[in-house]
């Protein structure tokens, strides 16, 4: 175990909250940022709206069922980045070593201070102090010795929670996790999981390493360490631009190939409007498509030359297209990725934070 101090913070509902925030009629009411129409898509939900069942990602139609009475809000994204900004405001009163990883949430290592604090938790609660006193928000902390025990521990008593994983307590903590707390488990993981008798910590970590690095490949080892409370990865204040993507919802399902192939097009323009402004290319083109029932895939291909231009980006889009089958499953979605850059092209780049993009309508 290292003598790191590490906190996640993590704001509690944080697009729903700021609306509730600035429009008192909202308070105390479900709400979901989004657009209510057929094919609209919840943003965030408060959670007022989450004892109903509504959550980010789900269809706007799906979530009016659940919840009739649910108020759909527009978002307001330029606000919700100048509050993520004053957020870290106050975060930085504590240190500069912050890694966001969404406008809503960021890790921060405390270990050395500029108030010289000794206890972790008491930053912690100064900054959830702060942030309500100040910002009139509510945020969650997770206090621990790495970033994957300092995640788990913000979750766990959400909303307004301060849950401190001592390194005493860590291996037993984590026996007691359902495999899905694991980072990077999603749906397929865990899955696979189960069909090998993997449900808790407790399960993981009685795998070798040999057998999770044969089910799993590299992301075995990472699973291996986590179950024994080890996680080296640094809090990391800069972070280069890895990818640049968009994806568009259609107005309606689509399966006829000259309707596609219309909506690729549009999507391969978007995409290059956005890699032009952020000055970023790319070696790896990836192809994500979502069905009608929800399903998706993602089809990926890499060149030797850099993606950047419509030239470059909608003839191999079409050879990704080629590869599925969508006739008797009408397509919902479509996305388009570039990531991969070249290693110097990245070295200059400053940090970006992650903006979390509404879906767009056809």
């Amino acid at each position: 175990m290292d003598g790191r101090k590490i906190i996640h913070i993590d704001m509690d509902a944080f697009y729903a909250s700021v609306e509730q925030r600035d429009h008192p009629e909202l308070r105390g009411k479900p709400i979901a940022v989004g657009h209510a129409e057929k094919r609209g898509v919840v943003a965030a939900a408060s959670y007022e709206a989450r004892k109903f069942g509504v959550h980010s990602a789900m269809s706007s139609q799906k979530a009016i069922q659940v919840c009739p009475q649910l108020i759909f809000v527009p978002g307001r994204m330029d606000v919700y980045k100048e509050v993520s900004a004053q957020i870290h405001s106050i975060f930085h009163r504590y240190t500069d070593i912050i890694e966001p990883l969404a406008l809503d949430e960021a890790f921060l290592d405390v270990t050395e201070n500029k108030p010289g604090i000794p206890l972790a938790v008491d930053i912690a609660r100064e900054i959830k102090d702060a942030i309500r006193n100040e910002l009139n928000l509510i945020a969650s902390a997770g206090v621990s010795y790495n970033k994957f025990l300092a995640k788990i521990a913000s979750d766990y008593r959400k909303p307004n929670g301060l849950c401190t994983i001592h390194p005493d307590q860590a291996l037993e903590f984590i026996s007691r996790l359902s495999i899905e707390s694991f980072w990077g488990v999603g749906p397929v993981t865990a899955q696979k999981m189960h069909s090998v008798g993997i449900h808790k910590g407790s399960d993981l970590q009685q795998c070798s390493l040999e057998m999770l690095t044969r089910l799993f490949g590299k992301a075995g080892s990472l699973y291996y360490d986590f179950a024994r409370g080890i996680d080296l990865r640094p809090v990391e204040p800069e972070r280069i631009r890895k990818s640049v993507g968009c994806e568009h919802t259609l107005e309606k399902d689509i399966h006829t190939r000259s309707a596609v192939i219309v909506e690729l097009y549009h999507t391969a323009t978007d995409l290059c409007g956005r890699l032009e402004r952020s000055c970023f290319s790319g070696n790896t083109l990836t192809l994500k498509i979502k069905f009608y029932d929800f399903t998706q895939i993602t089809r990926s291909l890499t060149q030797e030359k850099e993606l950047r231009t419509m030239k470059d980006i909608l003839p191999l889009a079409k050879q990704l297209l080629k590869g599925i089958d969508y006739s008797m499953r009408p397509i919902r979605l479509i996305g388009l990725t570039v990531s991969n850059p070249k290693e110097e092209h990245g070295n200059h780049q400053e940090w970006r934070q992650l903006e979390i993009e509404f879906a767009q309508h056809r």
